[in-house]
């Protein structure tokens, strides 16, 4: 009898999908988190391939801080137009302006907590019952703790010690009114499987992810892009660097590294050799130790 093998990529791709059916199987008003970076952009991808020929069932909705990449809201822009799918956007600025939240002040400051009322507003006004993000179990330790469907109470909080067992992969999204679920079809995956994915399916991906000269100033050990947002002090200085960013999201905490890595081939042999995480140049996940697991708790992705 002739067996029939799949590769790792294959094995992850089969994974994902059976989460994103499943998502759409046991909720009502499911949304995709979608950021404009590789792992939204994955996940949107892998959805496409989940429902095909039919259009991605779920709306994606986009947490907007304000403080954006440009590119990063043109690719959204592009992507949303592409799929012909609704985007729902969140506004931290709205968020601001109603006194829902307060702006932090200083050299350090970020509308990156911020993100947490305005997500949280969100999904109560939209009634969603599922957000589907692109977080993976190798890219921080808070992380690591997440099941595929991962619970939220009422108050859109997540406790990692009252989650539900996934033996076998049966996935309970019972729930009562007002709480919801995050779902994590790519869970599994590292940095390397995603670019290895990326370049299989030849995936359009953001140019900050490819090496480019930027105006940059180093700061907490990264080099952080330059914009009408950044404070400088007395002692920085603005250079211009060829660097390229391995995770996106606000561009006043996003850090670069240095690099030539200009193709998809070069990125992950770049990615390859690396030790650090790729959340080690965000330098809200620098606050303290547990910095994640404490947005997380208070409802962040």
């Amino acid at each position: 009898m002739s067996r029939y093998y799949l590769n790792y990529l294959d094995e992850l791709e089969s994974e994902a999908i059976y989460v994103l059916r499943e998502v759409w199987a046991q909720f009502d008003n499911p949304v995709i988190l979608f950021s404009g970076g590789k792992d939204s952009i994955l996940v949107t991808h892998l959805a496409k391939k989940a429902f095909y020929p039919a259009k991605i069932p779920f709306p994606l909705m986009h947490v907007d801080t304000g403080h954006n990449f440009p590119e990063t809201i043109q690719f959204r822009d592009n992507i949303i137009k592409d799929l012909g799918v609704e985007l729902i956007v969140g506004s931290v600025q709205e968020s601001i302006d109603e006194g829902r939240v307060a702006e932090e002040k200083g050299k350090n400051a970020t509308r990156n907590a911020l993100q947490i009322t305005t997500l949280l507003d969100a999904i109560e006004s939209n009634k969603i019952d599922c957000a589907i993000g692109g977080g993976r179990r190798d890219e921080e330790k808070a992380r690591a703790k997440e099941r595929f469907f991962s619970h939220r109470d009422d108050f859109g909080q997540w406790d990692p010690k009252n989650q539900r067992p996934e033996l076998w992969n049966i996935f309970n999204g019972k729930h009562f009114e007002g709480e919801h679920f995050r779902a994590f079809p790519i869970s599994n995956w590292t940095e390397m499987d995603v670019w290895n994915y990326i370049k299989r399916e030849h995936i359009a991906i953001p140019s900050l992810y490819f090496a480019h000269e930027r105006e940059v100033v180093w700061r907490q050990d990264s080099w952080i892009p330059n914009s009408e947002f950044l404070v400088l002090e007395e002692h920085e200085e603005i250079v211009t660097k060829k660097i390229r960013f391995r995770t996106l999201g606000d561009i006043t905490i996003t850090g670069g590294i240095e690099s030539d890595a200009d193709t998809l081939e070069k990125i992950a042999d770049e990615v390859s050799g690396m030790r650090q995480t790729e959340r080690g140049n965000r330098s809200d996940d620098k606050r303290s130790e547990s910095a994640m697991e404490d947005r997380k708790r208070q409802g962040y992705f």
